[in-house]
């Protein structure tokens, strides 16, 4: 159990793939930070920091479920501070928050531009920065953007600009943390699906049921987490990983139990 008494902190993790990773690591005995904004249910969305919180102690973890909304430093830094309080350290983060919208330039509202920029860029940024100086403490350390490779095909800038903008950020933010913390022996990578994964934000804003059935289970890459934060954080560092080749490498190579409908035709995700 490479996770047991370890501290992961995860953004945005009341639900989808956050609280998949979650639960993953929770049953290696991890201890989670759920630091997400969701205290109320949401018909649409589907659980709260509490319910996720539930789940990992049902599955042998220890849970902080914490109100957290990275657009405000103040919140960051209380969540963080929290964290330290209950659990005395931090050796994993994963920054899972995310925003989207797929809109064109013209049809992209100023504050849809800013919701994006302020939770999956600077919010990004800023976890990480308060997370550091536990993170050099701790055993193993990672961070992780559930962001995708860097894909330089005008067709990802022309289609949704404003996302595309956002999300590459939050790669970026890892290479370059990647190379910034290196010799401290923290690892930066980010991990993207193959395909389309069944989450919230696939069936409300995407593609509705149509999609989910077309889709992948957050399981996926909950396992590839799982994988690539057991690797040496001194050496596994700087990637842009893709769950599908993750498992491979582990030797998983039949990947139907992941899917919603088995057998289908499965939708590929963007930027790739």
């Amino acid at each position: 159990m490479p996770f047991k008494g370890k501290t992961v902190f995860i953004t945005g993790a009341s639900r989808g793939i956050g609280k998949a990773i979650a639960l993953r690591l929770a049953a290696d005995g991890a201890q989670v930070v759920i630091a997400a904004k969701s205290i109320e249910e949401n018909p649409k969305l589907g659980g709260t920091i509490f319910t996720a919180a539930k789940e990992v102690v049902e599955l042998g973890g220890e849970a902080l479920p914490v109100q957290c909304d990275i657009r405000f430093e103040d919140q960051i830094a209380a969540a963080v501070a929290k964290s330290i309080e209950v659990f005395g350290g931090i050796d994993i983060l994963i920054n899972n928050a995310s925003a989207i919208s797929l809109t064109t330039t013209e049809k992209t509202e100023p504050k849809r531009f800013d919701l994006m920029h302020d939770i999956n860029v600077r919010g990004t940024f800023m976890v990480s920065k308060a997370c550091i100086p536990y993170l050099r403490k701790g055993t193993n350390p990672h961070i992780l953007n559930l962001s995708p490779p860097l894909n330089m095909k005008p067709k990802w800038f022309g289609a949704h600009l404003a996302y595309t903008l956002s999300k590459y950020n939050m790669s970026m933010i890892a290479m370059g943390l990647a190379e910034e913390l290196k010799n401290d022996k923290i690892a930066a990578n980010t991990l993207w699906p193959r395909t389309t994964i069944a989450t919230a934000a696939v069936e409300n804003l995407l593609g509705g049921e149509a999609l989910i059935k077309m889709s992948r289970k957050p399981e996926i890459i909950a396992d590839a987490a799982y994988c690539i934060l057991s690797r040496p954080s001194s050496t596994c560092t700087g990637n842009f990983f893709i769950d599908e080749e993750v498992l491979a490498e582990e030797g998983i190579t039949d990947l139907g139990k992941y899917s919603v409908v088995p057998g289908v035709n499965l939708y590929p995700d963007l930027f790739l």
